[in-house]
Parts: structure tokens; sequence; C-alpha cells
């Protein structure tokens, strides 16, 4: 153990487990509980440890000031309309939660129609889901409280901003879609938990049911279930034309669904099984009469567009309207009687726009090198809205005209920075079986290569998620220190489609760290930086990447920064949503796939007396997506192993959950923070 920090010495239990064969030790079992008196007393003192080492950092209240400066400038989302009337949210500057607004027309004086900034002293309580009437007279919507995923559901009415005396409970992963008579609307929810450990209890029997407005939950009609299939999840969505509810059926996090219908004409109308293996992903776009379109990849990696008649709906009879190419098709969607398709190219958006029969228009041109996010709207509109943001382009909505193909700028960020100052460069690296991984490098310009630049190393790897270019007030602040910022598209993620994905997930999850490690000997060899000056960091899924790469290489970097990661890869399954991570990371119960997540999880692959990198886990008590304990035995096994004088702490924040919802306060909190322990860690003046 470290001589310079008096760390907690907890207590350790006698507990072990048999894994096929294998006895482990988990002495910090106790930790799990996070509402037991010793768990809360060992958080406390955790805490009274990290934040007296903050404290003494004289750049955390400048970070601080200059993070909140940045922060306070307007932001918009992309505006949508519904019936006759528009919404947007907005958040002034440094509002805890954005503030959904409506106007009726887009140069109208826009009204605040709901302030979640108004439900709690704090901004612990946020919006996690809308959906507003066919009519537009309606908004159904989702509240969570201090981070959770549990969410419950109210009815306001838009014209008066009241709320009716519709409540609905125990929702979670789920989105509401409206029944074109604006008279109720298909939800999705679990049976009702135990209130103690609602936090921690695994989510199992998800149902779909029918809300009719005016009526108490316990009258809602059970539209789908199955008794037969804990696993399975519901998502209903109405389609355009008001005639067909589709249901995706998911199973845990992999990207292979089900796709069931019933027609909404026939009161008497069964649910039909129109895909009912797991094979593929396929994702409903919109409906011509019994002609169902669908964004799939099927023998199709990158994804593709193919139709299916319900009336002939066997196999051989699927048409393909756009084939795959090249680049990845993230999404894909309906405007002026065209598809409007967004594709990524090397980690980049590109938008194409498609006729009905799968014949090229044009390309959409964007502004620059980055993401774009929107297109959304209905099948016969001839505007649009989309955004576009890079690493040193704040997100400006652009206006779309569909018939012209003219782009407009509706409202641009004023942010109090010269981007002119920045440059960005994409390169691309080997991995350590040979594969060429793409990476972003955002710097001040001018800077020298001389091995001495402090370097903050992202990345995720995993879940098929891409991390496209983004902008953010926290990665800025990072640059102005002189900090350079390099964001790898690891294996695992979706950069590159179904087999980019494949190759970092289960038995090849080896590949995602491999990755990660030749990013920084990249990094290093290039000049940019040397391991005393590289700090990584990644949340979640990227957590467990950073966890899992300073057990195995701790003397490549300097510092860590592990968020609300999952640690603990032979327990992950037993708490709340854990257990549909399987499909992702495969199964502790399964032997094969225990030697493979025992090898590398960060939980138990800390060695005694090593020297770790400087290292603060960050978590929340109210997180029950990854729950608190992985990060709690984490950073007491490595307090426990690691010698030398580097700090290794770990930040609770409390009434927070996983991320979503975070109020602004609290973030630009955590991220003073974070760069002020790196500041200090990496001896950044």
């Amino acid at each position: 153990m470290s001589k310079t920090f008096n760390y907690p010495t907890p207590r350790k239990a006698e507990q072990f487990d048999d894994y096929h064969g294998t006895t482990v030790a988990d002495p910090y079992r106790w930790l799990e509980d996070p509402d037991s008196e010793e768990t809360q007393q060992w958080v406390q003192a955790q805490n009274e440890i990290t934040f007296k080492f903050l404290e003494q950092i004289p750049l955390r209240e400048t970070l601080k000031q200059r993070l909140t400066k940045l922060w306070d400038y307007e932001k918009y989302s992309i505006p949508f309309k519904q019936g006759n009337r528009y919404f947007y949210y907005k958040n002034d500057g440094l509002q805890n939660q954005s503030v959904l607004y409506t106007l009726k027309s887009l140069d109208g004086e826009p009204r605040e129609l709901l302030d979640p900034n108004k439900l709690s002293e704090d901004g612990t309580v946020a919006l996690s889901g809308t959906a507003i009437s066919e009519d537009g007279n309606l908004l159904a919507y989702g509240l969570s409280s201090s981070g959770s995923d549990w969410q419950e559901w109210k009815v306001r009415d838009i014209e008066t901003g009241q709320d009716l005396n519709d409540h609905l409970q125990w929702i979670k992963f789920s989105g509401a879609s409206w029944t074109h008579d604006n008279q109720g609307f298909f939800y999705s929810r679990y049976d009702e938990p135990n209130e103690a450990t609602k936090l921690e209890d695994a989510n199992y029997f998800q149902k779909l049911y029918y809300h009719k407005l005016g009526t108490p939950q316990s009258d809602d009609i059970l539209i789908y279930h199955r008794p037969d299939q804990k696993e399975w999840g519901f998502a209903g969505g109405v389609s355009e034309d008001g005639k067909y509810l589709i249901i995706s059926v998911w199973l845990g996090t992999d990207p292979k669904n089900l796709v069931f219908y019933k027609d909404l004409t026939d009161s008497n109308s069964q649910v039909i099984e129109l895909i009912n293996e797991f094979e593929a992903s396929y994702s409903f776009i919109d409906n011509d009469g019994t002609l169902f379109w669908f964004h799939t990849d099927l023998n199709a990696p990158r994804g593709r567009v193919i139709a299916i008649d319900i009336n002939n709906p066997s196999k051989e009879n699927w048409p393909e309207i756009i084939p795959q190419t090249d680049e990845v098709l993230e999404s894909i969607g309906l405007l002026n009687n065209q598809f409007v398709a967004d594709f990524l190219k090397d980690a980049r958006t590109q938008v194409k726009i498609f006729n009905l029969d799968g014949s090229f228009v044009r390309e959409v041109e964007l502004p620059g090198i980055g993401s774009a996010g929107g297109f959304g709207g209905k099948r016969h509109d001839t505007e649009t809205f989309y955004s576009f943001t890079g690493f040193t382009s704040p997100a400006t909505i652009y206006r779309y005209d569909m018939i012209t193909g003219k782009s407009t700028v509706f409202r641009k960020p004023n942010v109090d920075f010269n981007p002119e100052e920045y440059e960005t460069k994409q390169i691309f690296y080997p991995s350590k079986d040979g594969t060429q991984v793409p990476m972003f490098i955002t710097h001040k310009k001018g800077i020298q290569l001389d091995g001495n630049n402090p370097t903050y190393l992202y990345a995720y790897g995993g879940f098929s998620i891409s991390l496209t270019p983004w902008f953010s007030v926290g990665q800025l602040i990072w640059m102005e220190l002189g900090g350079v910022l390099a964001i790898a598209n690891l294996r695992g993620g979706g950069e590159y489609g179904e087999d980019w994905h494949q190759a970092g997930m289960k038995h090849k999850k080896q590949n995602v760290f491999d990755d990660f490690i030749s990013a920084a000997e990249w990094l290093i060899e290039n000049k940019y930086t040397q391991p005393k000056k590289l700090a990584i960091g990644g949340g979640s899924n990227g957590g467990l990447l950073v966890g899992a790469c300073i057990t195995q290489r701790p003397e490549l970097f300097g510092a860590a920064l592990p968020d609300v990661g999952v640690m603990d890869m032979l327990r992950f399954h037993k708490f709340t949503i854990g257990w549909a991570w399987c499909s992702e990371y495969g199964s502790p119960e399964n032997p094969e796939d225990f030697n493979i997540l025992y090898s590398y999880s960060p939980l138990h692959n800390l060695k005694p007396n090593t020297t770790y990198p400087a290292t603060m886990v960050t978590t929340a008590d109210h997180d029950d997506r990854v729950v608190p304990a992985h990060s709690f035995k984490f950073a007491a096994t490595l307090q426990e192993n690691h010698t030398g004088e580097n700090p290794v702490l770990i930040r609770i924040e409390t009434k927070a959950g996983h991320g979503a919802g975070k109020p602004t306060a609290k973030i630009i909190e955590e991220l003073a923070d974070k760069w002020a322990f790196l500041a200090r860690v990496l001896e950044i003046s």
C-alpha cells in the first residue's frame, strides 16, 4: 500500500466462490450493498481523502471558473414538428436541465412547455423521454430522479400547460407511442420492484401495454408479453399512417432483434410474428400500405434497405432497395417521399438521398468533417433540420430544403473561444495483429512533437457504439491547458459495421484492449507524449477498457480516469440490466466464457506490490445501470495492492446515476476535478 496516502483499510470477508472448478476470492462483496452503514462509512472516508487531495490543487478553482464561463452559451436542440406546432429544447447556458419549448411557427414567440429545473431544487430530476400526440395537443413525458433508469410518466395538455391525472410507474428502457386517435399510447414496463433494492435487482419480464387517457394504470391493456422469455424486451411504435403497431423485440444489448406487428384498424387483431429469429438487426423505416421498409444488417454487416410485403412475407420475396456500400449505414428515414440515409465513412458522417426505388439522388453537402444528426420529420415534409458538430465546432443547427438541397444556418452557438487556434487530424495506426485503427487527434496549432505534451486518450470499444467527432467544453479546456486530445475508434464499436463490432466482443474482447494499448504506443512513438504524460479515460464499457489496460500495462500510462466502469466481470450479470450484456461479453456461467472474462476482469487482475498509474475512479451512488459496487470493489482492491506514491483515489458522486440527466452544475464540478487531478499528476503548470 502507498505510504503517501492513508487509505481506509476495509474489512476483508472470507468470501470464496467456485467458478467451474476455479476458486475466486471476493473479500469486498459487502460493498455491493450501497445502503449498508459499513458501505456508507467507506464511501464517506474515500470521498474525504479524494476531496482533500483535490482541494489542494491551485488550478482546480481556475478550471471550474473557466468551465463555467465557456459552458455559459445558449444550446438548442433540433426543432421538430407535430400537428401544427414546433417543439425544441433550449438551455440558456448554465441551467441544470434543458427546457422544452413550443411555438406555432419557427419565427413565432416560443412558450415554455416543461421546465425540469422546477421539479427539484438541485436539478437531479430529469426529463427522460417525451411523446407528442398526433394532433400536437398532448405531451406524454417521462421523469427520472438522481440519474436512475427508472422512469414515471405523466401527460400534459400543451395548450393549457396543465398536467392531466394520468400517472404511470415502473417504466424502464421504454418510450411512448400515441395512437392516431390521440386517446392513448403504448409503452413498456416491468412489474413493481422491491422498493428497498430497486437500484440493484435484476430486471426481467418486460411487458408491452396500452394506456388509455383518463384511466388508472391498473386498467392498462396488456398488448404483449412472454412469460416463457424473461429476457425479452418490447419497443412498440405506431407507424406513420397510424395503421400498425410495430413491435421490436430486443434481447440484451445484442443488435439482433425480432419484429412483430398488430393491425390497429381491427380491434380483434392478434400480434403477428413477422421476423421470429434473432439472426440480424431490423429497424422499421416506414410503410406503403402492407409494404414495410426495413434497415437491416442481414447478410450485410454495414447495413442495407429491404422491403417486406406482410401479405407475402417469406424471405425469398424480400427485394433489396438500397444495397450495402463500403460505408456503414447508420440510420435512415423518409422525407419528401425519399430516403434520407446517414452513413459513416471512417467515423465521419455522410448523408445521401435516394428515391423510393433505391436510385441515388444526391449527397447532402455538409459544412465539413464531423458528425451530423437529425433529418427527422414526416414522409411528405419538404424541410428538415440537422445539427453539425466537430471537436472544435459547437453544434450548429441547419435547416435543409429537400427540394433545392440547400442548407441554411438556423441556430449558431456563440462560444468564447477561437476554433481557428486548433486543428484536428485523423490518422490510422496498426494494432497488435496489424489491423488498421482510426484515431482523431486534436490540439492547439503549433505544438512541438517532443514527447512532452500532456495527452488524454479516450475510447469506448463496445456495443456497436461509434465515436464520431463531437464538441465538448470539457475537451476544449483540456486543449487550452496545452493538452492533446486523442479519440481512438476501437474494434467493438460500430464504425465499420457489425464485423467491426464482433471483432471486439466476447472471446475477441482482448482485441479492444490491444487496439487501445497500440494507440498509446503510437502516440509515444510519434513523439506526441511519453508514458508519464499520458492519461487514459473512458466511461461504462470504456471504464472497463481503462481498468483492463492499467492492469495489463501499468507502466504505459501516467494517469487513468475510469468512469462508472464494469470492473467485476464475474458478477456484472447479477445486477439490474447487467444480464443483458452477456450477449456482448459472454456469461460467467459458461465455462469457456468464464476463462476469457477472468483473464481480463479488472477487479481480478490487480496484482500485489505493483505500481499503478495515478488513478481517480469515478462513480455515483445511484447508478442503476453499472452499479457502484464495480467501482467500489475495484478501488478498494487497487488501494490494497498499489505501491508507490501515485494517488489511487475514488470520487463518489451522490444523488447521481450513470450520467443521463446529470445536472450541469455536477458535470462542471466533476470535469474540474478530473482535469485538476490530471494537471497535478501529469505536472501541467
